[in-house]
């Protein structure tokens, strides 16, 4: 098995993760599904409902990823094996995964498509939800694939990891956005056929390259960091260009040019995966011209042994822990005792509901403030330029929170030995300060309150289940973090519905249907800056309870770093 191709299946999975979110897309296609269908926008909303839950509850792809797509541990991974592994992926992997998700995207979208041009009969709404939940559900199974995969091949990094699969997964609304300015401008029906083929053809082309190598180098830190640059960059591009679209009007010629610059961005992971397979290849000389000569004694091995751990980019050995007998114990008594549980399992612990709960305040939170920002803006003053600028920008802030939190999460984990809840306490502190903004409603609150707010929103995406992955072990990770999932769709609900919504209507003068003011959304911030307050002590609870777990776990890792 060649090292290398994990970064292929990296890139792969990065290329399928970018396209995956059409979901985020809804604002697109939603007035042309609205006006053909003849729907009111009660109505239209509870298509989105489902459009939510469909995207969130992922537990089918969890399971069917546990069943079909690890192999058992017994499963070889050095070289002498390769033969037994390669026909493992013939019958089951993540392929398998990708597929199902897939076939569901590309149902759900054609058909309504077929619905919206006329081919097929005005569907009943209930048949409507079910063709959105279909589409919006293939997205879990992308998402897990994806993820689940990459922590697998990076069980050392599995904060950076998530944070770049997570993160293109953000910036995938967007991208899918340019498609369509660029080739299916003002035909919404058109962008609809494009989100059946388009997210389809993608996994099912790169599928097969996607697969688990229970593999370890030196350069893994290194090649993560090339990957997140690009992620940057490409997060920094589309800002750039979503703020040129809200402020002037682009030529066709412009777009097209701008399209072609994020499809060469978009493709620069490839070089990276084609650099790790040559520093392999060139590892393998330099190993194998060694083994032949053997003109090193046995002092010489022990001082380039010194010398790899000197310029080991992973920085272990610089973790502040002690590794004795004793904490190698209780390390492996907490393994047996927490790691590999299965979803039954880990629901009778308190760690997992702790979770759900600090999950439900931070997302539910988050998801109810990208639903009404528009209309935030819309009773503050705010222009639909303005607003629709905020809209578009929303999918950056998440992207940082994204890739930002799994990549120093991961810093100061190695570093400082500090356990990942610990960020979630911090997240989510910061997002009640900017539900405290926005609530405010003084000029530019909005626009300082969102940053805030969507920034703290991503990184729960990414520290979720990198968190489910170190608590409750890898194998059933898929199933755990999209059951814990489901808490955002729950708290949205909630303070959407039950709390926003209400008090909106309530403040709404003389009983009209719009309210301008900053008193029509201020009570509804305030109650909404508490339960993140209440999530971030919840979380506060999970970090200090899982606080010598972490202790334990990096020392644990740090004696398997030397060995790639």
């Amino acid at each position: 098995m060649k090292v290398g191709d994990k970064w292929v299946a990296t890139v792969a999975s990065i290329w399928i993760q970018s396209t995956s979110g059409s979901s985020y897309a809804f604002g697109i296609y939603s007035p042309i599904l609205k006006s053909s269908q003849n729907y009111d926008q009660s109505t239209l909303d509870s298509i989105a409902v489902f459009k939510d839950i469909g995207a969130n509850a992922g537990l089918l792809s969890g399971l069917l990823y546990s069943a079909i797509a690890i192999p058992s541990s017994s499963s070889p991974s050095s070289s002498s094996s390769s033969s037994s592994s390669s026909s493992y992926y013939w019958i089951g992997g993540p392929w398998v995964v990708h597929a199902a998700g897939a076939i569901q995207c590309f149902t759900g979208y054609f058909l309504m498509w077929l619905s919206v041009i006329g081919v097929l009969p005005r569907p009943p709404v209930p048949l409507m939800c079910f063709f959105m939940f279909l589409a919006a559900h293939a997205q879990t199974f992308f998402n897990t694939a994806d993820v689940v995969t990459g922590v697998q091949n990076f069980p050392g990094y599995s904060g950076t990891i998530i944070g770049i699969m997570k993160g293109f997964l953000g910036l995938s609304g967007a991208i899918l956005i340019q498609v369509y300015d660029t080739i299916f401008e003002d035909k919404p029906s058109s962008f609809l056929l494009m989100l059946a083929l388009l997210p389809t053809v993608v996994p099912f082309t790169l599928m097969c390259l996607v697969r688990i190598y229970h593999t370890n180098t030196e350069d893994d830190k290194m090649h993560l960091n090339g990957f997140s640059v690009i992620a940057l960059v490409t997060a920094a591009y589309l800002m750039i260009i979503i703020i040129l679209e809200n402020v002037v009007s682009l030529k066709l010629w412009v777009h097209i040019l701008t399209f072609v610059v994020l499809l060469v961005l978009l493709a620069s992971p490839a070089r990276i995966a084609i650099g790790a397979q040559l520093r392999y290849s060139q590892r393998l000389v330099q190993t194998s011209s060694l083994e032949r000569t053997q003109f090193m004694d046995e002092s010489n091995l022990l001082e380039a042994n010194k010398t790899y751990v000197a310029h080991d980019p992973v920085g272990y050995h610089e973790m502040p822990c002690d590794v004795d007998d004793e904490l190698i114990t209780n390390a492996k008594r907490i393994t047996l005792w927490e790691e590999d549980l299965n979803l039954l399992q880990a629901m009778q612990t308190g760690n997992f509901w702790m979770l759900f709960i600090a999950m439900a305040c931070g997302m539910g939170s988050g998801l109810a403030t990208v639903n009404n920002i528009s209309q935030i803006g819309g009773s503050l003053g705010y222009s639909s330029v303005e607003t629709s600028t905020l809209v578009s920008l929303w999918s950056i802030w998440n992207f940082l929170g994204r890739f930002g939190a799994g990549y120093i999460s991961d810093y100061f984990l190695h570093l400082r030995g500090w356990a990942r809840p610990l960020f979630i306490v911090i997240t989510l502190a910061t997002m009640t300060i900017g539900h405290a903004v926005i609530a405010s409603g003084l000029p530019g609150a909005l626009y300082a309150g969102s940053v805030l707010v969507g920034v703290c929103y991503g990184s729960q995406w990414s520290l979720m289940p990198t968190i489910t992955s170190e608590i409750f072990g890898v194998r059933h990770m898929g199933t755990i973090f999209n059951t814990i999932s489901i808490a955002s769709p729950i708290g949205s609900y909630i303070l959407s519905v039950r709390v926003v919504g209400y008090i909106y209507d309530k403040e709404a003068s003389g009983g009209g249907s719009t309210c301008r003011g900053a008193h029509c959304f201020m009570l509804s911030f305030f109650i909404m800056a508490s339960v993140t307050l209440l999530g971030s002590v919840v979380a506060l609870g999970l970090f200090l309870k899982t606080r010598r777990f972490y202790k334990l776990v990096i020392c644990r890792r740090l004696q398997h770093s030397a060995k790639p």
